[in-house]
């Protein structure tokens, strides 16, 4: 990504509602499958998702890998964790290093080969290792936040499904989320933020609007649990294991 958009995601994924309902749902998803051995986040940006790690998980080996060298540092610095700079296709683990693996919107970047990529995460896991990923959804929602952070894909449920059992993994649950502000997403991507050169979503909330867009999460997930499951949704979240 461009420098100043690591420099917003520094400074908003502590409090900004989407990274917050993001790593609870990863957060939860490590709690129901319980992977033994170090975990790995590939792609870890500035560190968030690492840092809500090592406060949920005490004591849990946490590593990371970023392409980009300062943001590594900033995300070592962040968490804890023993980040390292590095390219996605070509990771500098050796093999079944790793119980558990999550990579964050990586697979969708314009950078990225996505086949190369699953490749190495698949060599790194331990056989039965837990992969969780996220992946923006719907070609038809790319708009100029895609463009500022260099996304050039975006999937279906479906489609997610079939890259996992292509490249080696059984998935498990691969579902939608940020489904109830859907219609908010679309208003905002494809109406007030439609010009070419409009900026990222990451940004600064007021608090009110944070705290309230966060609680629409919040109940989102609560819904989740209860057994209520979306069609549709701004992101997919996909959890497996490598065969």
């Amino acid at each position: 990504m461009d420098p100043a958009e690591y420099d917003l995601m520094d400074a908003a994924e502590q409090r900004m509602w989407w990274y917050r309902a993001l790593h609870a749902r990863v957060v939860a998803a490590l709690r129901t499958e319980s992977p033994n051995g170090p975990w790995l986040d590939v792609g870890c940006g500035t560190g968030g998702l690492l840092q809500r790690l090592a406060a949920a998980f005490p004591g849990q080996a946490l590593h990371g890998l970023e392409y980009n060298s300062l943001a590594a540092r900033r995300a070592a610095a962040k968490s804890g964790a023993q980040v390292v700079a590095g390219d996605a296709a070509a990771l500098p683990f050796a093999a079944a290093s790793f119980g558990a693996l999550a990579s964050m919107d990586v697979l969708c970047h314009a950078a990225v080969e996505q086949e190369r990529a699953l490749c190495e995460m698949r060599r790194v896991l331990r056989p039965g290792g837990l992969l969780v990923l996220n992946l923006p959804a719907f070609r038809w929602l790319h708009s100029a936040h895609d463009r500022r952070v260099h996304n050039a894909r975006r999937y279906t449920a479906g489609e997610v499904r079939a890259l996992l059992q292509t490249n080696g993994f059984a998935p498990r649950r691969i579902g939608y989320w940020n489904a109830l502000l859907l219609p908010l997403m679309v208003a905002q991507r494809k109406l007030l933020a439609r010009a070419d050169d409009a900026a990222s979503d990451v940004a600064p909330f007021p608090p009110w609007l944070n705290a309230t867009l966060h609680g629409v999460t919040v109940a989102e997930a609560a819904l989740f649990r209860l057994g209520l499951r979306y069609p549709a949704g701004g992101s997919v979240l996909a959890i497996a294991r490598r065969a």
